[in-house]
């Protein structure tokens, strides 16, 4: 049996349903950290929390303390909660793990225990079959607007569909930083009226039309030009990196070669951006963009090019990914436009 989604703990939560063993993992720390929030006050009343709450690093136990933890009584309650994050912080053959996995065979029926795996670190398989294993990856671009809806819902902060599609191309799907962007424009607009697309660029300091988002469809429209002018004023933007921007590429043009392989079956038109769409969902892509809306980007798109155009562009951007990574290059602007030049030079070829 896989892990359980997000969205199905946070429903069985909110219902009142909580297990004794969570394990949460997934790069998306930010919603870990809300779900961890959410069993804490579905768990335990806020009059006994200070008694009955205990959130500790992994690297701060020892198998003494971690038995006490899970094993003490609540004070003046059904249940306590105990939070045990970064786990990743234990080696491979601590003991701490040997105590948690005795725990794990006979879990204490007055203790809720949450684990938590650091972004980027694989499930541990023992732990994700003894807990409700909830995998918590960066949210797709449905999910990451009604998160950015429900985060300014909290803060007091009115804003609609406009400013939000720029301020989500502008920030990427960084939780975090959307959050903090979030408070400063409820700072700075306050809560009597909604917000402006003009009033999110000028507060994030990106201009609407140049975006990381932006520059990957100048390159997909194989605008060379504008792409060059883009990676001057993309680049030196707050978050933003020229690994990010290749990856969004990458992620741009591999989306277009699978186009491609679709239109070669025989789709076209409607049937072949119902095709996409739904590689899109099954895969549940990772991006801020709505994925109709890359649906339709892609089917027009992959006309631009032809399938070894297509070959030779991801060959080349990986190559430049690669070189960013190297110890020898740290010129990151050559480097973007010196794969902009080939791949206008190879056009011209063709």
């Amino acid at each position: 049996m896989g892990p359980s989604s997000f969205e199905s703990v946070h429903r069985s939560v909110k219902r009142g349903e909580i297990a004794p063993i969570y394990y949460l993992t997934g790069d998306a720390d930010v919603l870990k950290d809300e779900l961890v929030a959410l069993i804490v006050d579905a768990a335990l009343e806020p009059t006994t929390r200070d008694f009955n709450l205990d959130v500790r690093a992994a690297g701060d136990l020892d198998p003494a303390a971690l038995h006490a933890l899970v094993e003490t009584l609540p004070v003046l309650a059904e249940r306590r909660v105990v939070v045990i994050k970064a786990l990743e912080q234990w080696r491979k053959n601590a003991r701490s793990w040997e105590a948690l996995r005795r725990y794990l065979a006979r879990p204490s029926p007055t203790t809720v225990l949450i684990l938590v795996h650091g972004a980027g670190e694989p499930p541990d398989v023992g732990l994700a079959r003894a807990a409700t294993h909830v995998d918590v990856p960066v949210p797709g671009p449905e999910t990451l607007r009604r998160w950015v809806v429900a985060r300014a819902r909290r803060v007091g902060l009115k804003i609609g569909a406009e400013p939000i599609d720029h301020l989500v191309r502008a920030v990427g799907p960084d939780l975090a930083h959307l959050g903090t962007e979030l408070e400063k424009l409820a700072a700075a607009v306050g809560t009597e009226r909604p917000v402006t697309p003009a009033e999110v660029a000028q507060l994030v300091g990106v201009n609407r039309g140049e975006t990381v988002e932006d520059w990957v469809d100048a390159v997909a429209a194989r605008d060379v030009l504008r792409a060059l002018q883009l990676t001057d004023v993309v680049l030196p933007q707050a978050g933003v990196t020229a690994v990010r921007m290749l990856t969004a590429l990458g992620t741009e043009l591999v989306g277009l070669r699978l186009t491609h392989a679709l239109r070669g079956g025989g789709l076209a038109g409607t049937r072949l951006e119902r095709a996409v769409l739904e590689h899109l969902r099954r895969s549940r892509s990772v991006g801020v963009r709505n994925w109709e809306t890359q649906a339709r980007s892609w089917a027009a798109g992959a006309e631009r090019w032809t399938p070894d155009e297509l070959d030779a562009a991801i060959r080349a951007t990986y190559e430049a990914d690669r070189a960013l990574k190297s110890t020898t290059v740290s010129d990151d602007r050559a480097t973007l436009r010196s794969l902009l030049l080939w791949l206008g030079a190879s056009r011209a070829a063709a």
